[in-house]
């Protein structure tokens, strides 16, 4: 049984009963291809070289104001009245303290609107709804506020070399603030980007903060000729449907519920609940493979999402791309999956959060994350479950991965295991983000004797990871030393080849 219910727009609703598809989910995918036709024109209409930032920001922001009526109706004006709140904030308090309010009023209201659609409303039912695109707001209101307050309120020698890059130094006028939150590219599915990316791409000078002067000469070629997405764009285009189309023919045919089904426990041996579950997990990726590669398809249409030139000299445009397919199915260990998995979400966790929590950075991480994610039990099953496999992972991979390294087929055995090892720890960690209860949940757990929590728990113990603090002074230890050693280096040929001349 699904909802047949939709705050949005009912003019589509022929296509939904056509299709059999929820008509919320019709509304959003024929605004995601208006907004891929709309960024073509932006960029070719409305380039930085033909109008001015303020009639672009306009335009964007118009254009995205709409298609979130269109998809949601009046739960739109939750986005305006988020980022209205946060942006009265930023103005009456001060730099020092506006990062802590913005986080706890942009999360809280989030929170409050997660909660009332889940409990009030319909609850487990997945499908568009709302609380997407203010999960992405409230990841731009956050980070920015925190660039600001890099920016205006601490000093430079204090901060590392990407904070220096994201700094904000002057507080975005009313126009860029919004347009920055809900331009057309990115309201209904991101992804987030950096405020000052966003307005370099409106102004028409993408690279102008992330270039270092030294490098600025090698960039000439983007001021001479700037690079046409267009091959990248059919590219993700075509990627995004070939995997909505793999969702659509093998979603049911894998359901997850099957895992905690009382016969499927009692009967299958346990090699094949083993391999089930990792084609039950499997098979709810591609929804999110076709979604967050059409938004970033949308972006780099517009001409945002330009990120330099490769070593032979082919543009890039992954600067805000939000996973690597090949990068997540074949990873090797816990972190290299959540690297490659929505990465720009990943970024402002540790942007806004891991690298200035002083304690327990990686549980406050994962707290947060589940927070964000909304107000199903589940969630916070799922994170919960990060944390320990989190640390187990990481125990291994210090103490165990070196004696791997010394010959290729020791390598190759090492990948294999590890290969496998991820995927299923991926999908055991993930299965009461899909089942959402507690119930359900636990009776998965249950069936498997939480063998992995277990099992995690004490590789965490009984292998030794110097903590975070720790590591970061060894890091910085190893490259103070191999600078020196460079200095001494160079000194010494110095002075063999002035004893040569002379």
């Amino acid at each position: 049984i699904r909802s047949t219910a939709c705050t949005g727009s009912s003019l589509l609703l022929p296509v939904s009963e056509i299709t059999n598809l929820p008509l919320d989910q019709v509304n959003f995918v024929v605004c995601q291809l208006c907004a891929l036709l709309s960024a073509f024109w932006f960029r070719l209409f409305l380039h930085p070289s033909k109008t001015s930032p303020v009639i672009r920001h306009v335009v964007a922001t118009l254009l995205g104001l709409y298609f979130a009526l269109f998809c949601f109706g009046w739960y739109a004006l939750h986005f305006l009245v988020q980022s209205g709140l946060t942006y009265g904030i930023m103005i009456l308090t001060g730099v020092e303290h506006m990062h802590k309010y913005c986080l706890l009023v942009a999360l809280s209201y989030l929170s409050l609107c997660q909660i009332t659609r889940v409990y009030v409303f319909d609850y487990g039912m997945y499908s568009a709804d709302f609380t997407g695109p203010m999960m992405v707001i409230t990841q731009k209101i956050t980070s920015l506020a925190f660039e600001i307050h890099d920016g205006m309120a601490r000093k430079e020698e204090h901060l590392t070399p990407g904070q220096k890059i994201l700094a904000i130094r002057r507080m975005p006028s009313l126009l860029e603030y919004f347009s920055y939150n809900c331009n057309f590219m990115g309201i209904l599915a991101g992804p987030t980007s950096s405020y000052n990316d966003y307005i370099a791409f409106i102004e028409g000078d993408p690279r102008r903060h992330r270039d270092q002067e030294a490098d600025r000469k090698s960039n000439n070629k983007l001021r001479q000729s700037e690079p046409s997405p267009n091959t990248e764009v059919v590219r993700k285009v075509a990627t995004s449907f070939f995997c909505l189309l793999v969702f659509l023919s093998v979603c049911k045919v894998f359901p997850v519920e099957r895992n905690i089904d009382d016969d499927f426990i009692a009967n299958v041996p346990v090699y094949a609940q083993v391999v089930y579950l990792y084609l039950s997990m499997l098979t709810t990726r591609p929804k999110y493979y076709f979604v967050w590669t059409l938004a970033d398809a949308i972006n780099n249409a517009a001409g945002f999402g330009f990120n330099g030139y490769d070593e032979d000299g082919s543009p890039r445009w992954d600067l805000i791309s939000n996973l690597r397919i090949l990068n997540i199915e074949l990873a090797t260990s816990f972190k290299v999956f959540l690297d490659n998995w929505n990465i720009q979400t990943a970024h402002w966790l540790k942007r806004v959060c891991y690298e200035r929590c002083p304690y327990h950075p990686t549980a406050a991480t994962f707290i947060l994350s589940a927070m964000w994610h909304g107000a199903y039990p589940g969630y916070y099953l799922t994170f919960l479950t990060g944390i320990v496999i989190t640390l187990a992972a990481r125990a291994v991979r210090h103490n165990v991965r070196p004696r791997f390294l010394h010959s290729p087929t020791h390598k190759l055995v090492y990948d294999v295991i590890t290969w496998a090892a991820t995927q299923i720890a991926i999908c055991y960690t993930v299965v009461p983000f899909v089942l959402l209860s507690v119930g359900p949940s636990l009776k998965f757990y249950r069936s498997w004797y939480f063998g992995l929590h277990i099992g995690c728990i004490l590789l965490a113990v009984a292998l030794p990871v110097k903590p975070r603090h720790l590591r970061l002074k060894d890091q910085q230890k190893n490259l103070l030393q191999r600078k020196v050693q460079h200095h001494l280096e160079d000194t010494a040929r110095n002075c063999s080849q002035k004893e040569k001349d002379t």
